[in-house]
């Protein structure tokens, strides 16, 4: 599950997306992984009996029915299906915001605000296999976790504001977006890009208005300086899970599963995910003829 899911009950200000009296699609879920049970006459990619991941609507099922061609990619085999199930929407939020809005190369600092997270503990991992010195932000309770998968510097935020500090970055990943783009732009070094996550980050959350407002705001004033400041969203393809399932083939990225639940728990998961304090995924599983 993901932020995303939420926004089927989301505020007022973007319920012309999705619905204005009720939402326009119910059915709830992206990330899946699982067994083909049945392929079309024209697919040779895949056979039944594969074990694969991928994305589409209405994953919170016992089935669901993709395209061959688009985004899904066969399982690696080191890789339970809850932690290929953790991966589409959360990986390639992380993936596409470090590689292409955030441009990361080898050597920079980096700093990931919201580590803890699901697309936060991805992002860690995933900086770290592109050779970057990686600082994550979270709380207390989560400080080993975040040093766990490989950040190599961790900064408690109830104890200290990781914009009044005297480092400086190369680029910031947000995944919370509690902090202005002028407070971040403290410790972005000249060059620097600060870059926000969309859905696939924090969600859709009663300060969201706000938090859009401010990117508006962070766009327009980075035009006008050296840092940039870039929000996005990302968008699933079968070639960046195909390099994701390479990552967990190799045991670069490992995926941080907080709790799992039944399908007829849907509800109770949602609660939980809405809490905001997941640490690392909450994933769905479905049981049939006694197999996961």
């Amino acid at each position: 599950m993901n932020p995303l899911d939420l926004t089927i009950r989301g505020p007022l200000l973007l319920r012309p997306l999705f619905g204005l009296r009720k939402p326009k699609d119910t059915r709830l879920g992206v990330d899946y992984a699982g067994t083909v049970e049945a392929v079309g006459k024209t697919v040779t990619n895949f056979k039944p009996g594969d074990e694969v991941f991928g994305g589409k609507n209405g994953a919170l099922a016992e089935y669901v029915c993709v395209l061959a061609d688009r985004a899904v990619v066969l399982k690696p085999a080191n890789m339970t299906f809850e932690q290929a199930a953790a991966v589409p929407v959360a990986a390639i939020t992380a993936l596409q915001g470090l590689r292409d809005k955030g441009k990361i190369q080898p050597g920079q600092k980096v700093l990931i605000n919201g580590a803890s997270g699901g697309v936060g503990t991805f992002a860690v991992q995933i900086a770290k296999s592109f050779g970057t010195e990686v600082t994550g932000v979270c709380s207390t309770r989560n400080v080993d976790l975040v040093r766990s998968i490989g950040a190599d510097h961790v900064i408690d935020y109830t104890k200290e504001d990781f914009t009044k500090t005297d480092q400086r970055y190369d680029l910031i990943f947000d995944l919370v977006g509690n902090h202005s783009f002028s407070e971040c732009r403290r410790i972005l070094n000249p060059n620097g890009i600060c870059v926000m996550a969309g859905i696939g980050g924090a969600g859709w959350h009663d300060g969201m208005a706000m938090r859009l407002a401010g990117e508006l705001n962070a766009y327009v004033a980075s035009r006008f300086v050296s840092q940039k400041f870039v929000a996005y969203i990302a968008t699933l393809t079968k070639a960046d899970l195909t390099i994701l399932g390479d990552l967990m083939q190799s045991g670069k990225v490992i995926p941080v599963i907080d709790r799992t639940y039944k399908l007829s728990e849907v509800s109770a998961a949602l609660g939980y995910l809405e809490e905001g304090h997941a640490r690392g995924k909450v994933v769905i599983t479905v049981e049939q003829n006694n197999k996961t």
